[in-house]
């Protein structure tokens, strides 16, 4: 019996100790592994996981195919014999998506066991790149066990839901960018920079015969220039073989970029750095020292924005000094700056100003687009317009643009200051308001009509901004009649485009802003008849020379345009006139040469004209018509009134330009320019005088917006 008992207990223990090496734990069965011992099984697996991930993994378009690194997996295989992935740390999202791929495609296998029953199993392992097989040690790295107590990280991570794995992996989902910068911009709502030299790049090709473009309202935004032009192909040509990043940086690229799938922004220095010698002046040299940043950006498809901020210190040529303190706003500030703003003095004899520009681009449908910002807006075919200009200083402004058909319609509403010291309330500057409207309708393949309509408040008997002048159809003299003749001022204008060929066109505009038909037919010259018109004309390729651009342009706006006899209500801001530079009662001829050769670019100008000033004697405190600034109600006679009437003065500015387009990014630019001013009136004054200089000018700018010098 003891002897039974004995080997009884032999027998179950040796079954116990069976069961220990066979059922207690077997890992995962491939195919492959079924006929593999229970001790190979581990070697067996961790081949055939290999010998799928070497035939399955495709490295991204994203990642170099040189690349070196290693990523850390860590995956399951489920009771039901499937692969999961728990977690994955690699550099690129792009890596951890096709891993998390690779996985997917893995095949059902036999599941571990554990006293015979199905259960699941996790494993961690590094995977090395490059992924080439032959290169791996004979020993492929091994693929090992997740062993996890309840408090290591591996562990926690193995419990975390599908949803909080997907949260931790947020921050590097977000921080993933192409590693190719595409300059989304070129596509984008972002306005391009208005200069002349700029557009001029692109304006044969958005003025061939049967573009339907839209030509007269800027600036323009560059989705609506990427149907005719290509900016990525141009700017492709412009590069330099830039090998490192301060090359790359300074000959080809922004500052900073970064893109990703539904963003995008750029950050540039802002650099205008002058340094010249005015021939008149009684001072040294003359100089600009600017220094700012450029953002721009993108969210989405729908929003872009852009913002430039400047600090400047400067002292400019004799005339256009004493032209800036001709426009000095209440105040202890000695000028303003044309084009620019109020400005401080800086040190004895120069100035202090700052800038800024900025706006919001939203088109909520392909056909409309709004803006909301700081900046300017211009209005016509030419170098200058009679309609709206952008030679006042920046101010703030809400703009639709809706397109449709061959119909582009532009709404602009302004806040403007009326900064003389007769207008300041309460040592604050008076506030007005304009709104435009500007109809552009493309008549056939070769003519465009363009129709105008504006319309000047003041914030008085807590007016503020009216609310009637927000509808974008009506007519503003309508309104203006509803609300009193004397509570506003009311312009209308007309422009014209007509195509001669791919290579030649001819401009114009109309600006009305009081007509008396009985007067004109009188021929008593009445001083009611406020109009002024432009001609012009543009050549493209001239002679035969490719790139090459000449243009010829007349201007001419008679006396008391403009003016009202509420000076308030005169179309103008800041002291500076809202439409041509040189207010009214004036005749002006432009003469413009423009050619560039891939980063090279010449420009060569001529405007001369007479112009009428007022006398302001103490004996005659007469209106003349050329200040827009005095009521028209102050003129000296009613009848016989002709352009030039008052000091009679012939005026001529020259000049040449050579620049070398330094980055084409950033718009940065290195230049000389060589001037020539010649003002020559009947009679002088304190403000009117006889000068005659020569202005030499070299620097770097980065090339944001229109300088008029031609005064």
């Amino acid at each position: 019996m003891k002897t039974f008992i004995l080997g009884l207990l032999l027998c179950t223990s040796a079954v116990i100790y069976a069961q220990d090496t066979t059922d207690y734990q077997i890992p995962p069965r491939f195919e492959n592994c079924q006929d593999t011992e229970v001790k190979q099984l581990d070697y067996c697996f961790n081949q055939e996981v290999y010998k799928i991930i070497y035939s399955e993994f495709k490295l991204p378009d994203s990642i170099d195919k040189n690349y070196t690194g290693q990523m850390a997996i860590i995956f399951e295989v489920t009771k039901d014999g499937n692969f999961k992935t728990i977690y994955i740390d690699a550099h690129s999202k792009d890596l951890k998506e096709e891993a998390k791929r690779v996985f997917e495609a893995f095949p059902t296998i036999q599941p571990a066991t554990y006293n015979g029953n199905p259960t699941f199993k996790q494993y961690s392992f590094n995977l090395y790149f490059p992924l080439n097989q032959k290169n791996t040690p004979q020993a492929l790295p091994s693929i090992t066990e997740a062993k996890m107590d309840n408090n290591s990280d591996l562990n926690q991570i193995a419990q975390l839901t599908d949803l909080q794995q997907k949260a931790k992996q947020e921050f590097d989902s977000v921080q993933k960018a192409t590693t190719k910068y595409t300059n989304k911009a070129y596509t984008s709502q972002i306005n391009i920079p208005f200069s002349h030299e700029n557009y001029f790049r692109f304006d044969q090709d958005i003025n061939r015969i049967g573009t339907n473009s839209h030509t007269a309202s800027k600036p323009y935004r560059y989705e609506d220039v990427s149907n005719y032009y290509d900016f990525s192909a141009e700017n492709l040509k412009l590069q330099k073989d830039a090998e490192s990043w301060l090359s790359r940086k300074l000959w080809n690229e922004h500052l900073a970029q970064i893109q990703g799938e539904d963003y995008w922004f750029t950050v540039d220095p802002i650099l205008d750095l002058q340094l010249g010698k005015d021939t008149d002046a009684d001072f040294g040299t003359t100089y600009n020292n600017t220094r700012g940043l450029y953002i721009q950006g993108g969210l989405g498809s729908k929003l872009s924005f852009s913002a430039s901020v400047f600090e400047s210190q400067g002292r400019f040529a004799q005339y256009y000094n004493q032209y800036a303190e001709s426009l000095k706003a209440f105040g202890p500030d000695p000028a303003i700056i044309p084009g620019r703003g109020i400005a401080k003095r800086f040190k004895e004899d120069a100035y202090d100003y700052p800038a800024a520009e900025a706006y919001l681009s939203y088109t909520p449908a392909k056909f409309l687009n709004v803006q909301f910002g700081h900046g300017k807006q211009f209005i016509g075919d030419g170098y200058r317009s009679l309609l709206q200009s952008d030679v006042a200083s920046p101010y703030p402004f809400l703009k639709l643009n809706t397109t449709f058909w061959k119909i582009k319609y532009t709404n602009t509403w302004t806040w403007l200051k009326d900064v003389r010291d007769a207008a300041v309330v309460d040592k604050a500057f008076r506030t007005k308001y304009i709104a435009n409207h500007y109809l552009s309708w493309n008549v056939s393949k070769r003519f465009n009509l363009g129709l105008f309509e504006s319309v000047i408040w003041e914030n008085t008997n807590d007016r503020g901004f009216d609310i009637n002048y927000l509808n974008p159809l009506i007519f503003f003299r309508a309104i203006e009649f509803e609300t009193g003749q004397g509570a506003g001022n009311a312009i209308l204008g007309a422009s014209g485009k007509y195509k001669l060929s791919d290579n030649a066109n001819v401009y114009g505009q109309f600006i009305l802003d009081e007509f008396s038909l009985n007067d004109v037919t009188g021929g008593n010259k009445s001083w009611k008849n406020k109009f002024g018109f432009q001609l012009g004309a543009k050549y493209y390729n001239a002679f035969k020379v490719k790139n090459l651009m000449l243009q010829a342009e007349y201007n001419q706006v008679r006396p008391y345009t403009y003016s009202h006899n509420t000076i308030v209500l005169n179309y103008a801001h800041n002291n500076q006139p809202m439409a041509h530079l040189w207010g009214a009662n004036f005749r002006e001829l432009v003469l413009i040469g423009r050619y560039q050769k891939d980063r090279w670019f010449g420009e060569a100008k001529l405007v001369t004209g007479i112009r009428g000033f007022d006398v302001n004697d103490g004996t005659d405190n007469f209106s003349y018509g050329g200040d827009v600034y005095q009521d028209y109600n102050d003129r000296p006679f009613d009848t016989g009134v002709t352009i030039g009437q008052g000091i009679k003065t012939t005026s001529v500015n020259a000049s040449a330009q050579l620049g070398y387009l330094v980055n084409p990014a950033s718009n940065l630019k290195a230049f000389v320019n060589l001037s020539y001013r010649n003002f020559n009136p009947e009679a002088q004054t304190a403000s009117v005088y006889n000068n005659s200089t020569v202005w030499i000018n070299f620097g770097i700018r980065t090339d944001l917006f229109n300088w008029y010098f031609d005064l």
